[in-house]
C-alpha cells in the first residue's frame, strides 16, 4: 500500500450541528481544522513576511502553480530546495494546479483532451499545460499538498457542456494520479466539479473516490453564482465524498461562506479576499466591514478593532491607518493586510472552539445577527 504524505483525523463533532474539528498531519507540521489559508500567489503573501504569518498563527499557505511556473520557473524553485526553502516558510504549503487559469484566461485558451493550449498573460507566448505537466511542476515546487489539474467551467453552463467538462476532468484526475510519484512527501487532492447539477457532482465525487485521493476539494464555486447556488454546489459535492476525508472549498473566504461551509463539513478555506480588499482600504472587524479612507476616521485614535489581537490592532489607530491609506504608504497596506488575515484566522479559531463546546449553531446565529447577515446573503464580507 502506498503511504501518503498527509493524514487527517476528526477530533470532535458538534452535538448541536454535526460540524467538526480535526487535525491535518503534514510533513511540515500539524494544522487544526477548520482553517483559513492565506494565498501567496507568487510564493509570497502580498506585503506579509513568513515571520508575520507565523505570528498570526497561519497554518497552510498557498502558492500558485501557473504563476510560479512562469516566474521564477519551477526549476529555479527546485534548485533552491523547494518552496519551503525558497520563501523561508517552514509550515505546510499547498499549490493549486493551474486549472483556475484555464478559467480566468478564457480569451486565450483551447481545451483539448491532451491538455490546455493558451497564452502567457505576461508576454503572450504560447503555453501548454496538461495533467502530467501540472503534476511535474508541482512536484518540483515541493508543496505538501498539490491539486489535480482540472477545468473550472464558467457559470452558468449548460448541462451538456458541464458533463463533457466533468468527464474530461475525471480522466485528467486519473492521469495526474498516475503521473504523481512523490507520494511520501506530497499529497495529491482530487477536485469535484459539476456546476449546479447534482447528478454531475455525484458522478464526479463518486468517481474521484474510486480513483482514491487522501483529500478532496470542491471546485467551480464563487465564479458568479448566487450564494444560495454555491451552497447547493457544496451540498451536492460533500454528501457523496467519504466522511473521514479532509475537504477543501477552493477560493472561498467571506465570513458567511466560511460558516455555511463548516456547517456542511468543509475543513479548509482559502481566498485572496482579505489581502485584496485591504489594499483598497476595506477592513473586516467584529462590528462589520469598514472603509478606512472615510473622513470620519481621520481623527479616530481608537484601535481598528478592540476585539482583535493582531499586530495592527495592538499598535495602531484608525486615524493612522487613514493617514497611511490617503498617502498611499506601503506600510498601510501591510498593516491592513495583517489585520484582515488575522481576522479570518481568528474567526476559524473561534469556530473550532464553538464546535468543541457543542454550540456552533448558537455561535453562527450570534455572528450572523451581529453582522446583520442571513444564510444566503450575497453581500457577506
Amino acid at each position: 500500500m502506498i503511504k501518503d504524505a498527509i493524514n487527517f483525523e476528526i477530533t470532535h463533532v458538534c452535538k448541536q450541528t454535526g460540524a467538526r474539528t480535526g487535525i491535518l498531519h503534514t510533513p511540515h507540521g500539524d494544522v487544526k481544522t477548520p482553517m483559513f489559508m492565506p494565498v501567496g500567489t507568487l510564493a509570497s503573501v502580498k506585503f506579509i513576511s513568513p515571520e508575520e504569518l507565523k505570528e498570526m498563527n497561519a497554518g497552510v499557505i498557498l502558492a500558485n502553480t501557473y504563476h510560479c511556473w512562469l516566474r521564477p520557473g519551477e526549476d529555479v524553485v527546485a534548485n533552491a530546495g523547494g518552496l519551503h526553502k525558497f520563501m523561508n516558510y517552514d509550515g505546510p504549503i499547498l499549490t493549486d494546479s493551474g486549472g483556475f487559469q484555464v478559467f480566468s484566461l478564457a480569451d486565450y485558451r483551447k481545451i483539448k483532451e491532451e491538455g490546455v493550449h493558451f497564452k502567457s498573460h505576461i508576454d503572450g507566448s504560447p503555453l501548454f499545460l496538461s495533467p502530467e505537466k501540472s503534476i511535474a511542476i508541482q512536484n518540483d515546487l515541493g508543496a505538501d499538498i498539490i491539486m489535480s489539474f482540472d477545468e473550472c467551467p464558467p457559470y452558468p453552463a449548460t448541462y451538456e457542456y458541464m458533463k463533457d467538462s466533468v468527464e474530461r476532468t475525471l480522466r485528467w484526475a486519473q492521469r495526474g494520479k498516475d503521473a504523481h510519484k512523490n507520494t511520501e512527501k506530497q499529497s495529491l487532492f482530487g477536485i469535484v466539479q459539476g456546476g449546479e447539477f447534482e447528478e454531475l457532482r455525484h458522478h464526479s465525487a463518486k468517481t474521484l473516490t474510486q480513483i482514491g485521493f487522501p483529500g478532496y476539494s470542491i471546485g467551480g464555486t464563487s465564479v458568479g453564482e448566487s450564494k444560495e447556488t454555491m451552497y447547493k454546489m457544496i451540498d451536492y459535492s460533500v454528501k457523496y465524498l467519504p466522511k473521514e476525508a479532509v475537504k477543501y472549498l477552493m477560493g472561498v473566504g467571506s465570513t458567511d461562506a466560511i460558516f455555511e461551509g463548516v456547517l456542511r463539513g468543509i475543513d479548509m478555506f482559502d481566498c485572496v479576499l482579505p489581502t485584496r480588499i485591504a489594499r483598497h482600504g476595506a477592513l473586516m472587524t467584529s462590528t462589520g466591514r469598514i472603509n478606512i479612507k472615510k473622513a470620519e476616521y481621520r481623527t479616530d485614535f481608537s484601535p481598528l478593532d478592540s476585539e482583535c489581537d493582531c499586530y495592527t490592532c495592538r499598535n495602531y489607530t484608525k486615524g493612522y491607518l487613514n493617514h497611511l491609506f490617503r498617502c498611499n504608504e506601503g506600510l498601510g497596506m501591510r498593516l491592513m493586510s495583517i489585520h484582515n488575515l488575522r481576522y479570518l484566522i481568528k474567526l476559524t479559531e473561534d469556530i473550532r472552539l464553538a464546535i468543541e463546546q457543542d454550540r456552533f449553531g448558537d455561535f453562527k446565529a450570534e455572528f450572523f445577527q451581529k453582522m446583520n447577515l442571513n444564510s444566503v446573503d450575497s453581500r457577506g464580507f
